[in-house]
């Protein structure tokens, strides 16, 4: 993390939380283009949904350890007695649609591998591989979805993905780099 010592401007949606604010500085924003941590971010925008991205950040690391790295060939063989465990599991979101979407997604997820080579090509391909440099001003004025979200949403609707809405797929695209939409007085907006 970068030190406070110095004074730098960040989003003001970071502001006031070390973890929120960490994430900030390390990840949010930062092309990813490895399969394994797109479907980590897949796995927790899903249990996002409807909740605020700090609730889920604080669980995180739970699972981590309940979802097996986010190792979506593990995942995607998880029996009823594994799913059964993770809606027993207090420290993750223990939403039985979600867990259930998690297990349907990781078999969506390695047929999107298959058919593309990597679930990165497929993702990347949406904006031909060069990330979207938006002109946020201040945070609250970022879009919650675009045009583009809304046609990633709807293909993997139709590829089998489940908790896949506009709305997430836009905060996945955030998360990960497609679109960077740091304010532009942020410290973290030139750099990326």
């Amino acid at each position: 993390m970068y030190s406070d010592k110095k004074e730098v401007k960040r989003c003001g949606w970071c502001l006031g939380d070390a973890l929120y604010q960490a994430y900030h500085d390390m990840e949010w924003g930062v092309p990813v283009r490895d399969d394994a941590t797109l479907f980590e971010f897949l796995i927790l925008e899903t249990f996002q949904a409807g909740l605020s991205w700090i609730t889920v950040l604080r669980k995180r690391e739970n699972f981590r350890i309940a979802l097996d790295n986010f190792d979506y060939k593990k995942i995607a063989r998880y029996n009823q007695d594994k799913i059964n465990e993770l809606l027993e599991n207090q420290g993750i979101i223990r939403n039985k649609l979600k867990v259930y979407a998690t297990v349907s997604n990781a078999l969506a997820f390695m047929k999107i591998q298959a058919e593309f080579g990597s679930f990165s090509n497929y993702y990347w391909g949406f904006v031909a591989n060069k990330p979207v440099k938006n002109q946020v001003e201040n945070y609250k004025e970022a879009p919650g979805t675009t045009p583009l979200s809304d046609t990633i949403s709807k293909d993997l609707k139709k590829r089998g993905f489940k908790f896949v809405g506009s709305t997430m797929v836009y905060a996945m695209m955030q998360a990960t780099g497609m679109v960077n939409d740091h304010e532009k007085s942020c410290f973290r907006y030139e750099e990326l």
